[in-house]
C-alpha cells in the first residue's frame, strides 16, 4: 500500500510499544516489575481530590461545549497568576496558549518554527525531539550528552552547533533521566544564546529554545529548578515554555497543558492546533481554573505525592548503588526530580549458560526475562544502540515490591558468566 513518506518512514513510540507488550505478559498472568511508562497507577497516585471534585462538578454544570481556541480566559488567569507567584515568571493573557498536554504544543511549536531542512538541536537522550524533528523534516543535530554530566547537555556541548541553527529543545527536570540543568550551566547556555541572535542579520531567523518543565516542581534534597526567562530576561523573546496539569499533579489523563512565550509564536501555534482540534476539554479547563489558585490544597498534595515518589527513587537508588558495591555490573545516579531514575546494566558480553548477550538488546531482554524488570533503554531515547544506560519510572511502583525486585535482579546478574 502506497502511503505517505512521512507515514512510511515515521517511527511509532518505543516507549508506548514496549509499555503495551509489556502489559499485555502482565495480563497474562507474568510477575512483571513494570517501571517503562512515565505514567501513573491512580490506585497509587491519585488526582488531586479538589480537582477531581473540580472536574465532576464542571461536567454537572454542562460545561461540555468548545472552549476557546487559546484556552477559556478564567484558565489562561489562573495559569498567568500561578506563573508569577510560583516562578516570578510574568506573562500576559496573549502570551499563553492551553492544548490537551504538552505533546500537542509541543508538535505546534515545531510546525511553528521550523522549515524543511532547518537545523534543529537536541540532546540525547530525550524524548521525542527524533520524531517531532522528522515530522516537519528538519536536519536532525544530535548532541551526546555525557554521563559525567548526568546527561545534561552543557553550553559547550551545543556551541559549534548553533551558528545557522533554529530551534534548540532543553528539558529540565528531563525526561528520561531524572536530572536536572545547575543554574551556571543554564545560565551559560542563555548567554550563548543571546549572543548569537545578537549576531544575525535584521530579517533573519533566530534560535528559538523550547524549554519544557513538565516536571519543574517534582524536585527533591537541595535541588533547585531554574528557568531560562528568569535567569536572562534577555531569553523572553526566543523561549516558548510547555507545562502542564499531567506530571505534577499525576494527572496524565485530564489532558490540560500550556504554553507561555512570546504572543506571535503561540498566535501561530494556536492556529496551526485550531486545524487539529487539539484543544483541552471544557470540563476539565474549569477545574483546573479553579484548583490552581488553591495554594494551601496544592502545597498539602505537593508534599505528600513529592515523598511518596522520592521514597520509591531513592529506595531502588540504594538498591542498585548496593549491587554495584557488591561488585555486579550495574550503577545509578542519584535521584533529583521527576518520576524517573537513570540506572546502569552493562551486561553485553557476558553468557547465561551458552547463552551470549551480544547487544544491549539482549540484556534488555534478559533482564526482563529473568529478573521480570521492564525498564526503557536510553536507545529509545535517540542515544547509541550500545548505551548500557536505562531510564526507570516509579508512577506504577508498589513500595512493598522494590526489595523483592532489587533481589531478583541481583540473582539475575548472578547467574551470568
Amino acid at each position: 500500500m502506497k502511503l505517505s513518506h512521512l507515514s512510511q518512514t515515521l517511527i511509532g513510540s518505543e516507549i508506548v510499544k514496549l509499555g503495551g507488550e509489556i502489559r499485555e505478559r502482565i495480563r497474562q498472568g507474568e510477575t512483571i516489575y513494570n517501571f517503562t511508562v512515565g505514567d501513573f497507577d491512580p490506585q497509587i497516585f491519585p488526582i488531586p481530590q479538589e480537582l477531581e471534585d473540580a472536574i465532576v462538578e464542571a461536567y454537572r454544570q454542562h460545561f461540555t461545549n468548545y472552549p476557546l481556541g487559546e484556552g477559556n480566559l478564567d484558565l489562561r488567569e489562573a495559569i498567568s497568576e500561578w506563573a508569577k507567584t510560583s516562578q516570578d515568571l510574568e506573562y500576559g493573557l496573549d502570551e499563553i496558549l492551553v492544548a490537551s498536554g504538552g505533546r500537542p504544543l509541543i508538535y505546534a511549536l515545531y510546525r511553528a518554527i521550523c522549515d524543511k531542512g532547518d537545523k534543529i538541536i537536541y540532546a540525547v537522550p530525550s524524548w521525542n525531539n527524533n520524531h517531532y524533528t522528522h515530522f516537519v523534516e528538519g536536519e536532525h543535530i544530535i548532541v551526546e550528552a555525557k554521563a559525567e554530566n548526568n546527561f545534561m547537555p552543557t553550553a559547550e556541548d551545543l556551541r559549534p552547533h548553533i551558528s545557522d541553527a533554529v530551534f534548540l529543545s532543553l528539558c529540565s527536570p528531563q525526561n528520561p533521566t531524572g536530572t536536572t540543568f545547575r543554574k551556571e550551566d543554564l545560565q551559560a547556555i542563555c548567554d550563548m544564546v543571546v549572543e548569537e541572535n545578537n549576531r544575525r542579520s535584521e530579517g533573519a531567523k533566530k534560535l528559538y529554545l523550547m524549554y519544557d518543565q513538565m516536571y519543574w516542581q517534582l524536585t527533591y534534597g537541595v535541588i533547585e529548578h531554574f528557568n531560562p526567562v528568569s535567569l536572562h530576561p534577555g531569553m523572553r523573546p526566543y523561549t516558548v515554555f510547555v507545562d502542564a496539569v499531567s506530571k505534577v499533579f499525576a494527572a496524565t489523563g485530564v489532558r490540560v497543558g500550556w504554553s507561555m512565550g512570546p504572543a506571535p509564536i503561540l498566535n501561530k501555534m494556536k492556529a496551526i492546533l485550531s486545524h487539529v482540534g487539539a484543544w483541552a476539554p471544557m470540563a476539565e479547563q474549569k477545574a483546573v481554573a479553579r484548583y490552581l489558585p488553591q495554594t494551601a490544597a496544592i502545597e498539602t498534595y505537593l508534599t505528600h505525592f513529592k515523598n511518596e515518589v522520592e521514597e520509591r527513587l531513592r529506595r531502588i537508588y540504594n538498591g542498585f548503588i548496593q549491587l554495584k558495591e557488591a561488585g555486579l555490573p550495574v550503577d545509578a545516579v542519584a535521584p533529583e526530580a521527576a518520576i524517573y531514575l537513570t540506572i546502569k546494566i552493562d551486561l553485553a558480553g557476558k553468557k547465561h549458560g551458552d547463552a551470549l548477550l551480544q547487544n544491549q538488546a539482549d540484556v534488555t531482554s534478559y533482564i526482563l526475562n529473568n529478573a521480570g524488570l521492564a525498564v526503557v533503554p536510553f536507545y529509545a531515547f535517540g542515544a547509541h544502540k550500545s548505551s548500557p544506560w536505562y531510564r526507570l519510572s516509579v508512577g506504577t511502583c508498589k513500595k512493598e515490591e522494590i526489595d523483592e525486585m532489587i533481589g531478583k535482579l541481583q540473582t539475575a546478574l548472578e547467574g551470568l558468566s
